[in-house]
């Protein structure tokens, strides 16, 4: 009896604890998954759980103003090779696909015409031919932009001996613009301090053989006194049936001496294309840094008979290249003959002048002259009354009030083109 009240007992107590067990377990609450607490609307996210930012594209992979500036030296802004470069640079993209596009968009997009070229530090930037915006880096190209509608000529004036005139000012002029008065001349100054780009190209072929040895050294001593160092730059190039730079741009005269002394004669006479070349591939392309001159002496007896461009295409060249081409006739007849109309032809559509030392000891006093006009000009910017940016060609007409006074400069200009 008593062992079954034992048992009842035990098994009592067992159910009882049982239950107890049972309630405690529903009573304790259940820890919050993390999806429940992002819910609450009684709680913000924890900043692990916030939508991240897009990723920003690392400062080394943008695409930074110049990077895909191509070396003046190089090709002109917006030519072929400068677009092949730009199109290279969209492999430098930021990580999302916004900073991608806009780097491809930026890349792609050619270069200003007027460029400075962020430029090898060689060519900075050059006023496209003729004319001027002086807000940007210029750049030289053969196609003409003007952002200011601004043309810019330099001049020489002398009086009725030959004597150059310096002390002149911008009211001593009239400008003609297409026959048609400019609207305004926006600066005028004398300009007998520029830095110089010089281009000497000396005929090498067989017609100039009888006196090319002095010549060789007249055009050495030009050099020397014309060139000065960190300053002015000159190349020297002999030209037969075809150019040959037998020195590049420097401001070294004893290169620049090496380089003429290099020159052999023989061949035929191509002096067009030599012309074409120097202002279209050297000079144009040639690294400036605010406003240069550019000249070119051309020592030729003018019979060309192998050239593949024209008279009037090397001319245009020269044009575009802003390049004032002064030739010294080779010609040792004693009178003037066709080579010799072809050579005041050049020279007077370039702004330049034309030489015919007959004798030999007036090929110094040839290149003499050229020195003193370099350094006795003025440079004049103005806006043409009614510019068309229809590529045309609009002649320059400047006109000294002084009686007398014989003003000197290239013929005109190339208006820009859509």
């Amino acid at each position: 009896m008593i062992s079954r009240i034992l048992s009842l007992v035990i098994a009592t107590c067992m159910a009882s604890g049982l239950a107890t067990g049972q309630t405690s377990d529903k009573e304790l609450p259940s820890a919050p998954s993390a999806t429940a607490e992002q819910n609450s609307p009684e709680k913000s996210p924890p900043p692990a759980a916030q939508e991240a930012p897009p990723p920003k594209a690392h400062p080394d992979n943008e695409l930074k103003p110049g990077d895909n500036t191509k070396p003046e030296s190089q090709a002109p802004a917006g030519t072929a090779s400068d677009k092949a470069g730009a199109a290279a640079d969209p492999q430098q993209s930021s990580s999302d696909g916004k900073s991608s596009a806009s780097a491809n968009n930026t890349a792609s997009s050619p270069s200003p015409l007027v460029s400075a070229p962020q430029q090898p530090p060689g060519p900075a930037l050059v006023t496209p031919p003729g004319f001027e915006n002086q807000d940007e880096a210029r750049d030289p190209a053969a196609t003409i932009t003007i952002g200011v509608n601004e043309v810019r000529v330099i001049f020489t004036v002398t009086d009725k001996h030959g004597r150059y005139i310096k002390d002149l000012k911008k009211t001593d002029f009239r400008v003609i613009d297409d026959n048609k008065p400019a609207q305004e001349i926006r600066s005028f100054h004398a300009e007998t301090d520029l830095p110089l780009q010089v281009g000497l190209l000396v005929d090498a072929s067989n017609s100039v053989r009888d006196r090319f040895k002095f010549e060789q050294e007249a055009a050495i001593e030009f050099l020397n006194s014309i060139v000065r160092p960190r300053y002015d730059v000159a190349m020297t190039v002999g030209f037969d049936s075809t150019p040959d730079v037998t020195q590049d741009f420097t401001d070294n005269t004893e290169e620049l001496s090496r380089g003429v002394r290099a020159l052999r004669a023989g061949g035929g006479t191509a002096m067009y294309d030599a012309l074409y070349f120097a202002c279209r591939d050297k000079l144009m392309k040639q690294p400036q840094v605010g406003p240069v001159r550019r000249a070119i002496i051309l020592l030729s007896d003018g019979d060309d008979n192998s050239s593949h461009v024209t008279r009037e295409e090397a001319i245009e060249m020269a044009q575009r290249a802003e390049v004032i081409v002064y030739t010294i006739s080779t010609n040792v007849t004693g009178a003037k003959g066709k080579g010799d109309k072809v050579l005041e032809r050049i020279a007077e559509a370039t702004g330049g002048r034309a030489f015919f030392p007959f004798q030999i000891r007036d090929v110094t006093d040839a290149f003499g002259s050229i020195q003193d006009e370099l350094r006795s000009q003025y440079a004049m910017t103005y806006k043409p009354s009614d510019l068309a940016a229809d590529g045309h060609f609009r002649t320059i007409e400047i006109l000294a009030q002084e009686k007398g006074f014989k003003v000197r400069a290239r013929k005109g200009y190339f208006a820009p083109k859509r």
